[in-house]
Formats: structure tokens, C-alpha cells, sequence
């Protein structure tokens, strides 16, 4: 049996390994339009490899994956993220879980995890073209038929895992399939700012504030990083995610609301500060303790308040207008910003073209699709890598089944 892989990123390199596995008398193809394959792991992380995430206290999967988390769901059953680790494991990537539970390699070397995958394809006979872009696939009798350059391909058995297309044109190599395909638009993204006061203080970290969009339902939690160019770091990744097509409408200008107080509402605040009013200090030398003195000079400032008034003599008005900027600080997006190589795509395939059993399109029952080519997307923290070696598993066992 002759299958064909589109695509050595993380799900077509790990499907290729899997299934030579099940079927080592298959003769499997991987192709692969850039010259180096699995590009987009080497650098993911900070190219330290951010491999999965330990999922422990998730209990809602739509909260990582905003979109797909029922097809995530269905499919974490059978490759988990136990699963996940204990494959690595065997194959003698040592693993550490930090305390924001992701999973990287002990090396902090994504290129480790790359080594691995290529090495194992070559020990199991896996073909591996680069420079090999698929321009179009269409159906050829019980098989499909790839053209790549001025060639045409014959195969029993295609799957698909080109990943993300940041534009609609990146999937027409799937035009004669006649698909239903989501537009793609980009999620995980910093925020640009056009704030100087904000601005100046690039690289400054808040360990724990909520932020959200003014007038909608899209939150998220975390550390926050500012930015020369605004906002960033993975709260602000997480909410990106979430809002990722709300956004792309808007043309990624929104009101976001920034609660720099680890979460506490204005009630909680107000006897926060109930309680440094009852000192003569100066506001500028007494604040809470997670917050740098930098940025709390700003915070005074955007609410109006002299850095040499005390607490104690602190007004109501001014007492109401600092909650209000610690609580609900408000900032205007003008745009994005992308990290080359780490881009992430919402939309692609449409879920209702997949059988979620078999990751098989459901009019062509022979052809699979896996990883970020679908409409599934993580948020950040090691969930997409863990969505493209699940899917590349399932495709595997799925092809193998019915064979």
C-alpha cells in the first residue's frame, strides 16, 4: 500500500512514524514544500519545545482549544497527554513539567525532539521529499493523484497535515475536493499598544492579571508583558486565541480591559486599599506587593494621583479612580503582532467534513487530515503540539484498522 503525507510538520512526521509501526510493508511518502522539515518545532518555545501540557486542573477543554475541543476530547481518550509523555520517554527524550504545567524536553532543546522524529522515520523507512510543494490533489479511481512541479503521484491512501494557512489561498491545493473550509485568520498574537507611558516600560512583567475585551465575553488569566509595541506574554496569547476571528473582523482594534489585581473585583480592591489608607505613607513608596514600583508609578499616574499625596489623606474621588484603573484599565488595540515561525491559524477544514472516528473526510474515506490543516487550535502552552501528535496517532491507527 502506497500512502502519501503533504506536509513534515509535527502531526505528518509523528503519523508517518506511527504508522510504519503498525504497517512496516507500506511504503509511505512524506512531502514537504520547504527545505527543512518539522521548521515550526524547532522553533516553537523559544526553540526550547513547548511538547504538551500536563491538562492537570482542566476540566473544560473549550478553555485550551477554542476551537475543536469536542473532536480534542474524543481523541485525548485514546492518545492522552500521559500517553503523550510516555512515548517520548521510550524513545529517550527526557521530560520536565514546570510549574505552569508545560512539558518541555530536560535538554530545553527543541531540536531534540526534531533529531528524534527524523531519526526514527529514517530507521523505519519513511520517504522524506522537501521542496516537494503539493499544487493540487484530486480523487483517481480508489486512490488520489498528487501533483508536485510538473509530476503526477498516484497513491491508495493521502493525508493532509500542511498546518495552518494564514490565507485561504494556502489550502487550494484542495480546490477539486470542493471542501468546506473555515476562513483561516491568525490566533496566539501579541497586541500593539499605541501607548507611550505603557510603552516605556518594555519588559516589565505582571505575574497574575485578567484581561478582557470591552463589551464582550472574551477573558483570559495569566502573566502579561509589556512590550515596546504594547502587550504580550501568555495572557494576552490566550486571549488572542479565544477572540481570534472576533478580532480579525474589527481589523484588530478593540477596547482591552486589563485588571492588574490578580483577578480581585472592586469590592476586593476597595478594602485592599481601605487598608493602606489607614498609614501616612506616601502612595508611591506603599502598593501591592506583586506590583513593580515602575508600574505602579504608572498606574498612579493614569489615574491621576500625585505621587507625593499620602494614603491617609487620599479622597474618595481619587480612591475611586484608582480602583477603576487597577480593576478595569483600559488600553486601544491598533494591530498585531506575530513572532515569525510561531504563528498559529484558526479555521481550515471544517470539522463537519471529518469523521471524527476515523479523522477520514466523510466523502473521501480513504483521504485524512490531522493538525492544524482542520479547524482545531490551542491555546498556548504546549496544547497545539499536543492536538498534531494525537491527531498524527489516530490517523495512523485509523489507516492501519482498515487495513
Amino acid at each position: 500500500m502506497r500512502v502519501a503525507i503533504i506536509g513534515a510538520g509535527a502531526a505528518g512526521c509523528f503519523c508517518a512514524i506511527e504508522l510504519k509501526r503498525r504497517m512496516p510493508e507500506a511504503e509511505v511518502t512524506v512531502f514537504e514544500r520547504g527545505r527543512r522539515p518539522l521548521a515550526k518545532v524547532a522553533v516553537t518555545g523559544g526553540g526550547r519545545c513547548n511538547l504538551t501540557n500536563s491538562f492537570r486542573g482542566i476540566s473544560d477543554l473549550s478553555k485550551v482549544y477554542p476551537r475543536g475541543a469536542r473532536l480534542m476530547e474524543r481523541l485525548l481518550r485514546h492518545f492522552s497527554p500521559e500517553d503523550c509523555r510516555r512515548w517520548w520517554e521510550r524513545e529517550g527524550v527526557r521530560l520536565v513539567i514546570q510549574e505552569d504545567e508545560c512539558v518541555f524536553p530536560q535538554s530545553q532543546d527543541a531540536m531534540e525532539i526534531v533529531g528524534t522524529l527524523l531519526r526514527l522515520m529514517r530507521q523505519l523507512g519513511v520517504r522524506l521529499l522537501t521542496n516537494a510543494k503539493a499544487e493540487q490533489v484530486k480523487p483517481q479511481g480508489v486512490g488520489y493523484e498528487i501533483i508536485v512541479g510538473n509530476e503526477a503521484h498516484l497513491y491508495d491512501v493521502l493525508v493532509v497535515t500542511t498546518g495552518g494557512a494564514p490565507r485561504r489561498q494556502g489550502l487550494s491545493f484542495l480546490d477539486p475536493l470542493d471542501l468546506r473550509l473555515e476562513s483561516p485568520v491568525p490566533s496566539l498574537f501579541a497586541l500593539n499598544v499605541d501607548d507611550k507611558r505603557l510603552q516605556s516600560l518594555s519588559g516589565t512583567v505582571a505575574a497574575s492579571v485578567s484581561v478582557a475585551f470591552a463589551g464582550t465575553r472574551f477573558c483570559a488569566e495569566g502573566p502579561l508583558l509589556l512590550t515596546h509595541f504594547g502587550v504580550s506574554g501568555p495572557a494576552i496569547l490566550r486571549l488572542s486565541s479565544y477572540a481570534a476571528r472576533w478580532l480579525a473582523e474589527r481589523d484588530y482594534r478593540a477596547a482591552l480591559l486589563i485588571n492588574w489585581m490578580e483577578g480581585r473585583d472592586e469590592q476586593e480592591v476597595g478594602r485592599l486599599l481601605d487598608s493602606f489608607q489607614r498609614s501616612d505613607r506616601l502612595v508611591a513608596n506603599h502598593h501591592p506587593e506583586w506590583l513593580s514600583s515602575r508600574l505602579w508609578a504608572m498606574l498612579l499616574e493614569r489615574a491621576n494621583i500625585s505621587a507625593s499625596q499620602r494614603w491617609d489623606a487620599l479622597n474618595k474621588r481619587e480612591r475611586n479612580r484608582l480602583i477603576a484603573t487597577l480593576t478595569a484599565d483600559t488600553y486601544h488595540t491598533d494591530g498585531r503582532r506575530t513572532y515569525k515561525g510561531e504563528f498559529v491559524t484558526a479555521g481550515g477544514i471544517s470539522l463537519r467534513e471529518i469523521d471524527p472516528n476515523t479523522l477520514s473526510l466523510k466523502r473521501f474515506p480513504r483521504l485524512f487530515v490531522a493538525g492544524e490543516v482542520t479547524d482545531v487550535d490551542g491555546v498556548t502552552g504546549g496544547f497545539n503540539l499536543q492536538a498534531a501528535w494525537t491527531m498524527g496517532w489516530a490517523v495512523a491507527q485509523s489507516i492501519a484498522a482498515q487495513n
